[in-house]
Parts: structure tokens; sequence; C-alpha cells
């Protein structure tokens, strides 16, 4: 069974319906975005979600022991790194997942790098406990709305647990999972009526098209 992931979540009725239709995860960004959220709507919102969902915090780029506050006071279970975060400061962090923005690496190759910083990384240099792949767009860290090229993401996902984001639609969602057979599914603006806002209808046809 594939895991999905509902990110950029503000609001309780938002997260409720995620939850009711079946996803796994609900995410939440503490950093820059139209989607952002405090930590006091955090975790209001945490504390009204049944037992065994998972809770991740998006970070860009964020001062080690900031994450860690927001974390504890919001009952964080998962962290994620959108940003330049290096393999060691990541390392530092239990169940963290390293998301790179993937831009023009040729699908032949061994060697798969990311840009999520001006300098490649290599993503096996990460160890955490999944890669998030996403898609490049100059000057933006994530939230694009538009896919990459997932033959990138075929070989890495037969190596490592891969989550597919970026672009995906309750339209294309099965498609991508039977190229790619990732671990997870993460979606935010493809089940939006606007920015912060989820669309519940398209929230509901997303997850049930995942698992076709």
């Amino acid at each position: 069974m594939i895991k999905v992931k509902i990110c950029g979540i503000t609001c309780k009725d938002d997260a409720e319906a995620a939850v009711r239709f079946g996803a796994d995860a609900i995410g939440f960004i503490f950093a820059d975005s139209p989607r952002r959220v405090t930590p006091f709507a955090a975790k209001d919102i945490i504390s009204s979600l049944p037992p065994f969902i998972a809770t991740v915090a998006v970070f860009v780029n964020e001062d080690e022991e900031e994450v860690r506050r927001i974390a504890n006071f919001c009952g964080i279970s998962i962290l994620q790194f959108h940003g330049d975060e290096t393999p060691s400061y990541c390392s530092k962090f239990p169940r963290a997942i390293k998301a790179f923005r993937i831009k023009d690496i040729s699908c032949t190759s061994k060697k798969y790098e990311a840009l999520a910083s001006p300098e490649e990384k290599k993503i096996k240099e990460y160890n955490v406990s999944a890669w998030l792949l996403d898609t490049y767009c100059d000057g933006k860290y994530g939230g694009t709305g538009k896919t990459f090229n997932w033959g990138e993401a075929c070989e890495l996902a037969k190596e490592g647990r891969v989550i597919l984001s970026g672009g995906l639609t309750p339209e294309n969602v099965a498609l991508a999972i039977r190229l790619v057979s990732p671990y997870a599914v993460d979606v935010s603006s493809g089940v939006e009526e606007y920015p912060g806002k989820k669309d519940h209808k398209k929230l509901e046809e997303f997850i049930k098209n995942v698992n076709v």
C-alpha cells in the first residue's frame, strides 16, 4: 500500500477530511509559504487528530534548536527538511525526511544528485528515513505545482524509500505510482481550492486513486 501525505494543512476541517478519506500523514509548513502555520495553530489541529496518524513538520534552513522547540511544542512525529540542509544536519534528527528538487538529471545515470542548494548533492549521502523528490524551480524550495521527469525517480525508488511529490493531482497520481513505485506520495496544491485551503472532493479523489 502506498502511503499518502497531505501537506500544507492550515485548518482542522481540512485535516479531518484528509484523515477521513484515508491519509496516512498530515503535513504542516513552518517556512515562508501561503500555507505557513504557526506552532499554536498546528498544535491545535494535531490535538484533534485520531491516533496513528503521522504528523510532519516542514522546515527550510531552520535553526536546529528552533526545529526541536516547534516539534516538541506541537507534538510532531516526523521532520521534513526542504532547504539546503546538509547530511550532518539531518543526521541529528530521528525520523527525518530530506527533500530534493530534481532538475534535468539523466535517468540512465547511476549518480543521482539534486539541486537542494546551488551546489549539487548526492541524494545517497543523506542517511534519512526517506528521500522526497520534488520539482526544481528557480528561487523556490517547493510548492510549485509542477511535475518533473518521473524517470529520474524510478531506479532510486528501488534503493530506498522515495516520497514522490511535485505537481501530483487526482488525475495523474495513479500513473505516477505505476511508473515510479514510490514508498509514498505527497500532495498539497494539487488538491486545493486555493493556497492553504483544500478541496475536499479533490482530496477524496486523490486518495482513492492512489491505490486503484
